[in-house]
This record gives C-alpha cells, sequence and structure tokens, in this order.
C-alpha cells in the first residue's frame, strides 16, 4: 500500500487505462447491457405483394356480377314482351369476379428455450397462394443479447448447439426479443431442409431459443 500511495502519479492512470478497457470489452464487445434491456416490437401481420393482409379473409362464394343489357338488348326484350311469338333474346352470362387472396399458415411450430436462454411463443409460415412466404412471430418472448439473428437452420430445435449455424439461412437482425415481427423467406428456401427456427448470438456463437416448423 505504501508503495502504491508513493507511485499515485503512476497508478491512478493506469488504473483509469485499465477501467475504460474493461468497459470498452463489457459494452462495446459483449454489450454486457442488452442483457438487461428489452427491444420491444408489435409487428402487424405481414403485407403481400398481392396486397393481401392478415384481415382479408376469401369469400365463401365468389362475388358476380351481373352484366347490364344495352339499350338495343332492353329495346328488343319489350317488344318481345308485346309480341310472344318473338324469338327469345339471349342473355349475357354474369361475370365472375376473381377468389379474394386468403393468407394461411403453411408451416407453424412454438419456440423453446436454448441452454440458460429463455424462449416462448409460436412461429408460423404465412402463404397467399403466390410464391411469396413470411415467417412470422407471435407473443414471443426471449432473453436480449448482442448481434443476435434470425436463422432457419437444417438442424433441430433441440439438437445439438453447435450445428445450428453449419447449414443455415440468415433472415437478418432479430427485430425485438420481445413481441410479434415478420421475416421474409426468399421464394428459393426449401422450408423441409431448413425447418428449424433459431435466435442466434452471433458474436458468442450460442442460440438463445428455436422452434421446429411442422407443415399443418
Amino acid at each position: 500500500m505504501s508503495w502504491i500511495r508513493r507511485n499515485l502519479k503512476i497508478v491512478l492512470p493506469v488504473a483509469a487505462v485499465a477501467l475504460v478497457g474493461v468497459a470498452v470489452l463489457a459494452f462495446g464487445v459483449f454489450g454486457v447491457h442488452t442483457l438487461f434491456i428489452d427491444d420491444k416490437v408489435d409487428e402487424a401481420g405481414p403485407v403481400f405483394d398481392s396486397g393481401t393482409t392478415a384481415s382479408d379473409v376469401a369469400a365463401d362464394e365468389p362475388a358476380t356480377t351481373d352484366v347490364p343489357l344495352s339499350t338495343e338488348a332492353t329495346e328488343v326484350q319489350e317488344a318481345s314482351d308485346e309480341a310472344p311469338a318473338a324469338p327469345p333474346v339471349a342473355t349475357v352470362p354474369p361475370v365472375t369476379a376473381p377468389p379474394t387472396p386468403q393468407i394461411v399458415t403453411i408451416a407453424d411450430g412454438s419456440f423453446i428455450p436454448r441452454g440458460r436462454y429463455s424462449g416462448e411463443g409460436d412461429a408460423l409460415v404465412l402463404n397467399d397462394g403466390s410464391a411469396q412466404r413470411f415467417l412470422r412471430f407471435e407473443n414471443f418472448s426471449t432473453d436480449n443479447g448482442p448481434d443476435l439473428r434470425v436463422y432457419l437452420s437444417a438442424s433441430d430445435a433441440n439438437g445439438d448447439s453447435g450445428a445450428f449455424d453449419d447449414d443455415f439461412i440468415d433472415l437478418g437482425v432479430l427485430k425485438g426479443n420481445i413481441g410479434d415481427q415478420n421475416y421474409e423467406i426468399p421464394p428459393e428456401v426449401d422450408l423441409s431442409v431448413y425447418d428449424t427456427v433459431v435466435v442466434w448470438c452471433v458474436r458468442f456463437s450460442t442460440p438463445f431459443t428455436a422452434a421446429d416448423l411442422v407443415a399443418a
């Protein structure tokens, strides 16, 4: 202690540099602060390129629109009423409107915790009849952390933790560790192969939560 008191001019700057270094490592590199801060999101259902949204539901029966007869046809029809012997006028068939696209769930699963991290909620794959698909999280919650990304992995949700990033599709940064959110799935992705959703921490190479997708 006496040596420290005699060399305060040296000890204090060194201690200050060391503290700064620890802070940089803790917050800048390891992102310790993210473990104590929740990022909450609340996204509505996805909007497809067709304009279809989660609120769109196809009608039970296709809508029809009767095409009105022309003025000339009306006059012939009136004349036929006065002269029963005249040949009947051919009717114009109704025009059938195309069915409204409907969003359906083609696969789903439930998140499970991985290791010491939490995980709950539902993972849904939504489709509107086109090639476009969205992965949607509902009632979702997991622990927060640095460099969290959403993967579609060929590994099982309860499989080896180190295998999730062996063969995977990266859907982007996790938008929030709590709340509903959407991620578009590239059309070339084969969901029979990449059938597990993983929230993956790139910085520490570890999964936070995962869900197996099962065809609905």
